[in-house]
């Protein structure tokens, strides 16, 4: 496949040098509670919705997060792409499913991890920075925008990748065409391998080594993360075994710090062997690359080590929140996986309850050759029940609070503002 002319460059060609310097202080003093909004009907404060908190930010670095996706499918690459899809319609290949969850808007799809980056960026301001050449209208460096289109394409290909499955002849019935499976896998290595070449000839145009070191690092960590613990036969992954810990069941509150890191451990990993796989997994899947990105967001803009810190440390904790609220939805109240549907064995309220009670390892042994052979109403009805939930909503506030935390070294502004209404529009309070 031919790789046509940067679009960052063309963006650049196209809308031409910005005139306006943004210099702004690196810190600024902590203050209250914010990422509130007041109903103007009702005189109160209220929790922002999802969907509004995500197009309130658009709206502040004046760029859509779908727009990526919509880039791509209009490239000749990506829309042969999805032609050849149409060949796979009858054969529930889970590209087909992976697919169809980067193009839907909704809140357990992370397409808005470019958003992120952008307005990271634009809280932070830039310094030392040659802005009449590289700053768009919204006060974002072009250079960001480009690593934010970047991040988003690195997870997307990781995605693609993710969904290949491993096939051999006593897998499928004899009903299934293997030809049709294979071809899915053809295609998803294939679409996979052209956004992941794009993402980095896009970040060599950056020409920033530091920045190249860093995203390469994040992209090892994706790496590292589908070898984590046991997996099934389609390196599907399930909990490894671990002492149990002495909790009552009762328990409302864990009796440790979530987020107290034991010895020195990479990523401040927690105490307990349950926090630690599931922190480890989710910091290497996900937490590494929106960390990084934001990291390396700052890094464009000029920023010292010590703010570019910050940046990471933002990402990473978000993105642990942001996964805390996903594991959590199976087991809502009225949740369809009560009646069956997969989920996650390695989420969060399935890993507490491992610690709790080990003895739930018999049933999710049975998913050593595939984790389809588990009884998943038996492990929802289980977990249910235990303690895994309670701590997992702990687990998530604490994520929650440490990136607010980390907001406050930015000053006040409208970007600092939507990102901690995203924050607490993942509340499940």
């Amino acid at each position: 496949m031919n790789v046509a002319r940067s679009p960052t460059a063309v963006r650049m060609l196209r809308n031409g040098p910005a005139s306006r310097v943004v210099r702004r202080r690196l810190y600024a003093p902590s203050s209250g509670v914010i990422g509130t909004r007041c109903d103007g009907n009702r005189g109160r404060l209220q929790k922002p919705d999802w969907n509004r908190a995500v197009s309130e930010a658009e709206k502040v670095v004046g760029y859509p997060s779908s727009f990526l996706s919509l880039r791509w499918l209009l490239s000749d690459e990506i829309a042969n792409v999805a032609l050849h899809l149409r060949r796979m319609v009858s054969s529930n290949h889970p590209l087909l499913k992976t697919v169809k969850g980067l193009l839907s808007n909704c809140q357990s799809n992370m397409q808005a991890w470019g958003l992120i980056v952008l307005l990271v960026s634009k809280a932070a301001g830039h310094i030392n920075v040659d802005s009449s050449a590289d700053e768009d209208k919204s006060g974002v460096l072009r250079s960001q925008r480009a690593l934010a289109e970047i991040a988003e394409m690195i997870r997307t290909s990781h995605l693609m990748h993710n969904g290949l499955i491993n096939i051999y002849p006593e897998m499928l019935p004899k009903s299934v065409d293997h030809d049709d499976m294979s071809f899915g896998n053809k295609i998803g290595l294939l679409s996979g391998d052209y956004l992941l070449a794009n993402s980095f000839y896009e970040l060599s145009m950056l020409k920033n080594q530091n920045l190249m070191e860093l995203i390469s690092s994040a992209l090892r960590d994706l790496s590292e993360a589908e070898f984590v613990g046991r997996r099934d036969s389609q390196n599907n992954p399930l909990p490894s075994p671990f002492e149990p810990l002495d909790r009552k069941l009762s328990s409302a509150r864990l009796r440790f710090n979530p987020l107290q890191p034991s010895g020195k451990l990479r990523g401040g990993m927690p105490l307990t062997p349950a926090l630690r796989d599931w922190t480890r997994r989710n910091v290497l899947s996900a937490g590494s690359l929106l960390g990084k990105s934001c990291q390396g967001a700052l890094l464009l803009a000029g920023h010292g080590e010590r703010l570019q810190k910050q940046g990471f440390l933002f990402g990473k904790h978000l993105s642990l929140a942001w996964q805390a609220y996903l594991d959590l939805e199976p087991f809502l109240s009225g949740s369809p996986y009560s009646l069956g549907i997969s989920f996650n064995l390695t989420s969060a309220p399935v890993m507490f309850h491992l610690e709790h009670d080990s003895s739930l390892f018999k049933e999710i042994d049975k998913g050593i050759n595939s984790v389809q052979d588990v009884d998943y109403v038996k492990v929802h009805d289980v977990v249910i029940k235990g303690p895994g939930i309670n701590y997992t909503k702990q687990l998530q506030k604490e994520h929650s609070k440490k990136a607010m935390e980390v907001l406050n070294v930015f000053e006040e502004s409208d970007a600092r503002t939507a990102l901690s209404n995203i924050i607490i529009a993942m509340d499940r309070e």
